[in-house]
């Protein structure tokens, strides 16, 4: 009976049982696509991440992302966590790391305040989602969704969801409602069947507080979304004239787990690119056997 070891840290957060809990796995060779997805579905947590050796050689490890349902193309915490775990090992070499993913390849970068992850493509837009379809998803009135800068809309730097503004009060009483998620995901389809990611967030001073909802992948709430603070971070950028701005990220606050995720945007040949950073705090270890 094969036996896989793995650790479980909390991502965004210096404090253990804050941020995000991720489950790696460093060395998964010989686990099938369905045991990975089982071991995902076992753990029951946003995502688990499984370490395979690279296609080539020039990069550090084959990274594959699984949430409770499905393998994911890119994702932001999975990365950070996973970066931080094989850098303890000592396979960050100059401080550098490279994954290769479904989206593309993710540079990972090593430092002592914390692991930052450059999201594999540039920002992308796909379809505005109706403020009514958006606002019933969540438990919310249209009028609390803000359109004066940017209406709902599917945005993308590797993994898609629909960002929305709102505002700071109506974001803390945002409820999601799995049915109004359903019917909603039969008409608005830019993510596919079955897919629908919602990103609120809010100005707060000079923070940005964000709340991430995915029940139908699982997720009814995510306490820290890399993957969705990465394409807020462009969008943003997108909508001044500014060149490389950071945005310091909070989420997780009203789930009891509170992060923090430093995003910087900057303007390139190929458009605007995002990446996201924070540190990490190990939690348990132990073995798998299948």
């Amino acid at each position: 009976m094969p036996t896989f070891s793995f650790v479980t840290v909390d991502v965004f957060t210096d404090q253990r049982f804050g941020g995000n809990p991720l489950a790696v796995f460093p060395d998964a060779r010989g686990m099938s696509d369905a045991d990975m997805q089982s071991v995902a579905a076992e753990f029951n947590l946003s995502e688990t991440t499984f370490v395979l050796p690279p296609a080539d050689p020039a990069n550090t490890a084959r990274v594959r992302i699984f949430n409770r349902k499905a393998e994911m193309p890119f994702a932001g915490h999975p990365n950070v966590g996973t970066g931080w775990v094989l850098a303890r090992q000592g396979r960050a070499a100059g401080g550098i790391m490279r994954f290769e993913e479904i989206a593309g390849l993710v540079e990972v970068q090593t430092a002592p305040e914390g692991i930052t992850i450059a999201a594999p493509q540039p920002l992308s837009l796909g379809a505005e989602m109706p403020v009514e379809l958006l606002a019933g998803c969540v438990g919310l009135a249209p009028r609390d969704v803000m359109t004066a800068g940017h209406r709902p809309v599917c945005a993308s730097v590797g993994n898609s969801f629909v960002i929305a503004e709102v505002g700071g009060e109506a974001l803390t009483r945002a409820t999601p409602d799995i049915g109004r998620f359903r019917d909603a995901a039969k008409s608005y389809t830019a993510m596919g069947p079955n897919r629908l990611p919602l990103y609120l967030y809010a100005h707060d001073g000079a923070r940005i507080r964000a709340r991430m909802f995915s029940p139908l992948s699982g997720t009814i709430e995510d306490p820290a979304t890399g993957s969705a603070a990465t394409p807020l971070a462009a969008l943003l950028l997108s909508l001044t004239r500014d060149e490389e701005p950071r945005y310091d990220i909070v989420q997780g606050v009203e789930m009891g787990r509170p992060s923090r995720l430093r995003c910087i945007a900057r303007r390139t040949a190929d458009g605007i690119r995002a990446s996201v950073g924070g540190n990490c705090v190990p939690v348990l270890s132990g073995e798998f056997s299948l």
